[in-house]
């Protein structure tokens, strides 16, 4: 829903803000005064192209900015997080057109490219009038009209997920038939790479601890040298440590018998002599394992320099060996048993082909079966809009594929084409003159034409049409009279699903509004600026009652008025 529209320095527009509201909005104005400025503005927000143009005479750039309200809108939403774009319920899109030449995107204060804007307009309005926005001129919207019309989303979902399924399947074939020949030429090179690496074996870790203990065998006698000293130190020579701290022990303890303030110190020479026989057992015991082993010398040397030398080729450490070997292995073994997993994907592949077959044939028998009555409804709406000689066809077509083709699926043991909703291409064809062939709507519908197919559409689509704002600029060209009116009742019953904005000229279909808003160009100065203002109750009789006779209103016009609006109502 657009909650507000703020126009600023565009074409005839000086400055407005126009706050919008549910239900059906109506734009009337005298021809000239600018409405049709409005929605040219509306269309900037939609990703359509600009020209420096419609920048207004003296300012330097036109700003257009929208507030839409997203709520509940999760594709949206989701377009929003995808790009990191801080969501809000009241998402702001901004374009500015400079003079020069800079034409500047924002979504919520975040500059986005021109496409982005396209994109998330298509899921925000459906604009008809002479604008790119009309989703009946994109046949590509086709197919989801019917499915909407359809409800076919549980078995749309399945087949996204069987294709999603197919597609990785086709990729995941697609790339390990290229990659045979290369892996047959390294097949070779894999094999002495393992044949090297498995020779040595390595364990993560090892080279450290084979380091540590190369250090410590090259400098066994130091070992053993030191450590005898050391013991003979502290407990085995005469004199030692341990046998000085004993006789001072004994001395202090002498002392305490006749001084008891010593006695403490008592206590802590035998925690020494503890301490000191404790650590004498230690280097004792360490000695005794120190080994004097040329040979285990040399045996830890050379499996050092065999880890070494893989770490230089393979790694630089044994994490990346070991990875390295895992990852060779794997290609190898693909190498080894290449057919074999080709033909277990292929038969993957043909599985899944002929299961996104079998549920595509049942979409487009949904389909096939639905359009028939889409177009009797359609026709019969086109009737009642006064278009009577309408012919309304949807046609269903499938493309078949080539023999060599990669991507397809199987429908009857044929091949096909297919995308995200199957195998089928939707297109609608009309006809609004008798004795014309149906042709395409997007090639000969003409605005008017195109905005009442697509009011005939969503009056039949209401309820589950997804985007939350139609906008409607030439949807009364050529009707009057009793057609206007039921133009205005079907809007009108449209805007009890949507939010509608439609500019008109017809006070009939002005008196079904639920906010009428009037467009005026004055001149100020030397100037002609336009504006637009939301009228009360007693304004819109009167603005109906001008539509119905003129500029000069006459009481039994505003008479008139007041019964259409209760008409209306």
């Amino acid at each position: 829903m657009l909650i507000s529209l703020y126009i600023k320095d565009y074409a005839l527009i000086e400055n407005i803000n126009i706050d919008f509201q549910k239900g059906l909005n109506i734009i009337t104005g005298e021809t000239g005064a600018g409405k049709s400025i409005l929605i040219d503005a509306m269309g900037l927000l939609l990703g359509e192209r600009a020209s420096t143009e419609v920048v207004r005479k003296g300012a330097a750039k036109s700003i257009v900015e929208g507030i839409f309200n997203i709520e509940g809108n999760e594709k949206v939403l989701a377009m929003l997080d995808e790009n990191e774009i801080e969501a809000q319920p009241g998402m702001i899109v901004r374009r500015e057109i400079s003079l020069k030449g800079a034409n500047r995107c924002f979504v919520n204060d975040t500059p986005v490219p021109l496409n982005f804007i396209k994109e998330i307009g298509n899921l925000l309005v459906d604009l008809h009038g002479q604008h790119e926005h009309q989703s009946l001129l994109r046949t590509e919207t086709h197919i989801e009209m019917v499915d909407d019309f359809a409800d076919i989303e549980d078995a749309l979902t399945e087949f996204t997920e069987e294709s999603s399924k197919l597609n990785a399947l086709q990729k995941e074939l697609k790339e390990l038939k290229n990659r045979e020949s290369l892996l047959k030429e390294k097949k070779n090179l894999f094999e002495f790479q393992i044949k090297e690496i498995d020779e040595v074996n390595p364990v993560e870790g090892e080279d450290d601890r084979l380091e540590q203990e190369l250090t410590i065998l090259e400098n066994s006698e130091k070992l053993l040298e030191l450590s005898t000293e050391i013991y003979n130190g502290l407990y085995d020579k005469e004199n030692s440590i341990y046998d000085c701290m004993v006789d001072i022990k004994n001395k202090i303890s002498e002392l305490s018998k006749i001084d008891s303030s010593l006695t403490g110190k008592n206590d802590e020479c035998g925690s020494v002599v503890a301490t000191i026989n404790d650590l004498s057992e230690f280097i004792r015991s360490y000695r005794d394992k120190v080994e004097l082993d040329p040979e285990k010398v040399e045996e830890v040397r050379e499996r050092l320099g065999a880890v070494n030398m893989i770490k230089k080729k393979y790694g630089p450490n044994l994490i990346n060996v070991i990875k390295h070997r895992e990852k060779i292995g794997k290609e190898f073994d693909l190498a080894e048993n290449f057919s074999i997993r080709i033909k277990e994907l292929e038969a993957e592949v043909d599985k899944s082909r002929v299961e996104c077959g079998n549920i595509a044939y049942g979409l487009s028998k949904i389909r096939r079966e639905i359009s028939s009555s889409i177009k009797t409804e359609i026709q019969k709406a086109l009737v009642y809009l006064g278009i009577s000689d309408a012919e309304f066809e949807v046609k269903i077509s499938n493309q078949s594929t080539e023999s060599d083709a990669e991507n397809y699926i199987i429908v009857d043991g044929k091949k096909y084409k297919y995308n995200s909703r199957g195998f089928d291409e939707v297109e609608f064809f009309v006809s609004t003159n008798i004795g014309e062939d149906p042709k395409s709507l997007v090639k000969v519908a003409s605005g008017g034409e195109v905005s009442r197919i697509m009011l005939a559409l969503k009056s039949i689509l209401a309820k589950n049409d997804k985007l939350p704002l139609i906008i409607f600029d030439e949807i009364d060209t050529g009707v009057s009279g009793r057609i206007a009116q039921k133009v205005g009742k079907s809007l009108k019953n449209l805007a009890e699903f949507h939010q509608v904005i439609s500019i008109t000229h017809l006070p009939q279909i002005a008196a079904f509004a639920d906010n009428h808003y009037l467009v005026m160009k004055n001149n100020v100065g030397e100037r002609a600026i336009t504006s637009i203002t939301k009228l009360n109750d007693e304004e819109r009789v009167r603005e109906i009652a001008k539509l119905m006779s003129g500029e000069k209103v006459t009481e039994a016009s505003l008479e008139g008025a007041r019964e259409l609006v209760k008409t209306g109502k």
